[in-house]
Parts: C-alpha cells; sequence; structure tokens
C-alpha cells in the first residue's frame, strides 16, 4: 500500500513516497475547452436537448500524453484562480472569435459567432498564468486570447485566410521563425503549417515579442519577454503525430 508522504508544488518537482522511494510525478497540463447544449450532438436525447456539455478536443488531450504529461480538462464553471496552482502547464485551445468588446472595437459584420461566457472565463485565466508566468502554450483562439488578455488587439477578418476547405492536416501555407526565439529553437527556420483561423493579431499585447510571421507577414507566432509562453496561430495537434511544441511545453514545467 503506498501512502501520500509529501507534496509540493513547482512543476515535475511534484512527489510523493511509495514505499519509500521518491517518486516524481508526471506535470498536470490544463486544457481549455467550450459549452455546448447536448441537443448539438448527433443521436441525443430530446429530453437532454438543453443539457450543456463541457468538452475538450481528444487531439489536445492525445498531444499531451505523447509528450510525457496528464491532461486536464478544465471546466467553465471552475473559478480560474481556484484551478490554476493546481496546474503545471496550460494549453489555451482554438475555437470561436473573441468579443472584440474586451479589446475596446466595435464588432466587424464578418465576425463569427462569440462565446461570452468562455471569453469572460478564459481571460480571467489567462491573466493569472501570465501573471504567475505559468508555461503556457496559446493554439489559434488561444493565441489571440493570449494578445487580447495582455492588452492587444486582433485583426477581426482576413478574407481567405482560413482553409476549411482542405483536411486538418494538410500543411497551406510556411511561417518563418526568428532564431533567438522558442518555437525557433523548437521547428527551426520554417515550417509549414495548416490554417483555420480568419482573425491575426494587431496590436501586440503588453510583454510579447513577434517570433514567427507567415509569407503575407502575418503574426503567426508570439512569445512573452522573459516567461514560458507561447502562443502559435495553426493547429499543431491536427496532424496526429507528436509535436515537439508540445514537448517543449511539457519540459517547460520542469524548471517552472
Amino acid at each position: 500500500m503506498a501512502f501520500l508522504f509529501g507534496y509540493c508544488q513547482g512543476g515535475v518537482e511534484k512527489r510523493w513516497l511509495r514505499f519509500g522511494t521518491v517518486v516524481r510525478m508526471k506535470p498536470l497540463i490544463g486544457i481549455t475547452g467550450r459549452q455546448f447544449p447536448y441537443g448539438e450532438v448527433k443521436d441525443s436525447p430530446e429530453v437532454l436537448s438543453d443539457a450543456m456539455v463541457d468538452a475538450v478536443l481528444v487531439d489536445y488531450v492525445d498531444a499531451v500524453l505523447y509528450s510525457g504529461g496528464i491532461p486536464v480538462h478544465i471546466p467553465m464553471r471552475v473559478p480560474p484562480e481556484e484551478i490554476v496552482n493546481h496546474l503545471d502547464g496550460l494549453i489555451l485551445s482554438g475555437g470561436a472569435d473573441i468579443d472584440p468588446a474586451h479589446y475596446g472595437t466595435d464588432a466587424d459584420p464578418d465576425l463569427g459567432p462569440i462565446e461570452a461566457e468562455r471569453d469572460t472565463f478564459e481571460i480571467a485565466l489567462t491573466e493569472l498564468a501570465i501573471a504567475e508566468a505559468l508555461p503556457t502554450l496559446g493554439i489559434c483562439r488561444g493565441n489571440q486570447m493570449l494578445n487580447v488578455a495582455a492588452g492587444g488587439t486582433l485583426h477581426q477578418h482576413l478574407p481567405d485566410h482560413a482553409r476549411f476547405d482542405s483536411p486538418a492536416n494538410v500543411e497551406v501555407h510556411s511561417v518563418s521563425f526568428d532564431a533567438d526565439s522558442t518555437v525557433g529553437a523548437t521547428y527551426g527556420e520554417q515550417l509549414s503549417v495548416n490554417s483555420f483561423h480568419h482573425q491575426t493579431i494587431d496590436r501586440l499585447g503588453e510583454g510579447i515579442r513577434v517570433v514567427g510571421r507567415d509569407e503575407h507577414d502575418s503574426i503567426e507566432a508570439i512569445e512573452f519577454e522573459g516567461k514560458p509562453i507561447v502562443g502559435i496561430q495553426w493547429h499543431p495537434e491536427m496532424f496526429r503525430r507528436q509535436d515537439p511544441i508540445f514537448d517543449w511545453l511539457v519540459a517547460a514545467t520542469e524548471s517552472g
């Protein structure tokens, strides 16, 4: 029988004693998701059509598992301040457009659907992650969320930028990286990526630097100065292979 002897916060420095041997625990990587009515699920029972589902895509889960972490879905009803200190790392996942009211701009006619409760939850969670320098990876919407939470703005619509006519694992354009950046060290000088976003970062938030751009000079990758926080505009988890950016995130918890 194993007994919990001691516990400390700080990435994979979490530990417990099992039969006198110190065991290092895998880092817990929180993943944000979205809520929607159960009635949107095919063949769901009518009586449960108004029940809410809180879900995360399995691709994110697999990516964390493949890289050696333990994925933890973060339900939106959990107060951000009560969950963030239990996490070793964070993935801000993709999804709907962010309400431009959060960065002081009127809605563009081509703005997509927004999810107000998710916006409020993730802005609070992201602000805490930034303040505490929690190792964080923002993907697509998550990249934009990092910028908005830091006081930046977005281009609300770039025609033909999203490529929903291509399968998720098809590379449709390239991104070039700064050599002295985390993504540059992870991927090299250039990477071919997919594209499922019609918005991009406009004015940068506080403490952010641009470290990756596409061939049209659109911002595709950002990092926070002096913090293990990275945002990328493509979806690496959709290539269904172990991607090195998830390896980076898990490894970043070791030095937290």
